[in-house]
C-alpha cells in the first residue's frame, strides 16, 4: 500500500531534505579551529540537560553503540564528560557533562553563533523575517520526528 501525497508536498519534502543536508554540511565545517568536532559538540549538547545512557545517545545521533562509546571515551579522556549511576536504574550508567564540558559547549556555541550571525548579515530584512517565521515550523517538524 503506497501513501498518496499531494505532489507539491513530495516536492517540498525533497527541497527541505536537500536544504537540511547542505545546512548540516555547512555547520560541520563552521569551526575548523575549534577543539570539538561537530559530532562531539552534538553529543555534549544532547546530554547537557541532565545526561543520557549510551544507547540513548547512539539512537539520538543515529549511530551504533560502539561508535557512541568511542566518542564518549574521547570526551571522558578530555575531561568533558563523566559516567554516573543512572538514578532510575542501579544497573545502568548515564553520561553527564562536566563543568569543563559545559564551558566547552558554551565556547563553541558562541564562536559558531557568531559565524552564522555574520552569514545572516548578508540577508535582507525581509529574508531575516522569513527565516525567523520558519523556525517554529522547523522546530515543530523536529519535535514530531523525536516522538
Amino acid at each position: 500500500m503506497t501513501n498518496a501525497f499531494d505532489p507539491r508536498l513530495l516536492g517540498l519534502a525533497q527541497e527541505f531534505r536537500e536544504a537540511l543536508r547542505v545546512g548540516v554540511y555547512m555547520f560541520r565545517r563552521l569551526d575548523p579551529e575549534g577543539e570539538l568536532t561537530a559530532a562531539q559538540l552534538s553529543l555534549l549538547s544532547m546530554i547537557s540537560d541532565g545526561g543520557l545512557r549510551v544507547g540513548d545517545i547512539a539512537r539520538n545521533l543515529g549511530i551504533k553503540v560502539p561508535s557512541a562509546t568511542e566518542q564518549i571515551i574521547k570526551l571522558e579522556r578530555a575531561g568533558l564528560v563523566t559516567r554516573q549511576p543512572d538514578p532510575h536504574d542501579s544497573r545502568a550508567v548515564q553520561v553527564v557533562t562536566t563543568e569543563a564540558g559545559v564551558a566547552a559547549v558554551e565556547s563553541a556555541n558562541h564562536r559558531r553563533n557568531t559565524m552564522v550571525a555574520e552569514l545572516l548579515q548578508g540577508l535582507t530584512s525581509a529574508e531575516v523575517e522569513q527565516l525567523a517565521a520558519a523556525l517554529p515550523v522547523i522546530t515543530k517538524i523536529n519535535n514530531s520526528f523525536q516522538k
